[in-house]
């Protein structure tokens, strides 16, 4: 059938609170109003007040609510309507979500699904714009998931529900409207792994979510100047998928990653680092980093656009890659 990323994240809850009674979304905006960027549109009337629950503007206090909750044996599925918006969450985040089950000697799980808006491209402005995932998934106890597909955004809802401890879920803002067909019949998928999203030999480009789509069109120029780029989609960024990583520089020699946080300390420095620790002698030259400018993402859209991955640059990250080993 023919959907959006949108109304597969929307279907995706309405199967969870079908299937489980114990599942419910709470969050500004999201019952009257629809979601702040529509997800959850037409919920309220299916589902009732008790179900989807309007909040008030503290992320302090819901989220707070919402851990609670999980702690009393519900399954609540948190809505943050942009990242920016979860730091004013982050003491209920990493204080309380990710620490109790250690904090209780392995007593208290937390299984709390908190669900946000991620990234730039759409003129939002530094506040509602920043890819923080990366500093998220820096965070023991908690697990990160991007999903960048149709199927992705369809699957990982109820697989993220079910796991007893917390879990983060980054949609990228650019992704909304992205539409394609998706199976009838599709279901819950694997969070534990990342995926080939394209076969190659040349060199390894490693992305996630709303950078997928700039990777595999970078990948797609680049075949017609024939350098065979491989794309892997990270999926999970806690816990990243090494052995995917890996595999794919053993293959390839060459990896170029793609992250539209801040290059400073971000996730693509992190993977960089595994791949150097645990593939040092399958490099033929250092891996190279396409990411954000290191500045707030700026409002007007030439500015904006300057600033972010294009698929231009990883093109030129790749050239100079493949260049540089011979």
């Amino acid at each position: 059938m023919k959907t959006t990323y949108r109304e597969a994240m929307r279907a995706a809850i309405r199967e969870a609170m079908q299937k489980d009674d114990r599942v419910f979304l709470m969050g500004e905006d999201v019952g009257r109003y629809g979601g702040g960027f529509a997800v959850s549109l037409g919920l309220l009337e299916e589902f009732g007040p008790v179900r989807i629950r309007d909040t008030p503007l503290s992320e302090a206090g819901f989220v707070g609510a919402g851990i609670g909750a999980a702690l009393g044996g519900m399954r609540p599925i948190i809505e943050i309507m942009t990242v920016n918006f979860s730091l004013l969450a982050l003491d209920q985040i990493m204080n309380n979500a990710a620490t109790l089950l250690h904090m209780s000697g392995g007593q208290f799980n937390v299984p709390v699904v908190i669900r946000m808006t991620t990234g730039g491209g759409r003129q939002l402005a530094a506040q509602h714009s920043h890819s923080l995932e990366g500093w998220l998934a820096h965070i023991p106890g908690l697990r990160i998931l991007t999903p960048a597909t149709l199927e992705d955004a369809r699957g990982m809802l109820w697989t993220a529900l079910e796991d007893p401890d917390p879990v983060l879920i980054f949609e990228h803002g650019s992704l909304y409207n992205v539409s394609g067909e998706l199976a009838d019949d599709a279901g819950s998928v694997d969070i534990d792994h990342a995926v080939v999203r394209r076969e190659g030999a040349g060199l390894s480009i490693i992305t996630y979510g709303g950078t997928l789509s700039t990777a595999l069109e970078a990948a797609e120029t680049l075949s017609g100047e024939g350098i065979d780029a491989e794309v892997i989609d990270l999926r999970t960024l806690r816990p990243l998928d090494d052995a995917a990583i890996l595999a794919s520089v053993a293959k390839t020699h060459r990896a170029v990653v793609v992250d539209e946080g801040w290059r400073s300390g971000g996730i693509s420095a992190e993977i960089s680092a595994r791949i150097t620790e645990s593939a040092f002698y399958d490099l033929d030259v250092p891996v190279t980093r396409v990411c954000s400018a290191e500045v707030p993402i700026p409002y007007a859209r030439h500015l904006e656009q300057t600033s972010l991955p294009s698929s231009e640059r990883v093109c030129a990250a790749a050239r100079e890659v493949v260049g540089a080993g011979g």
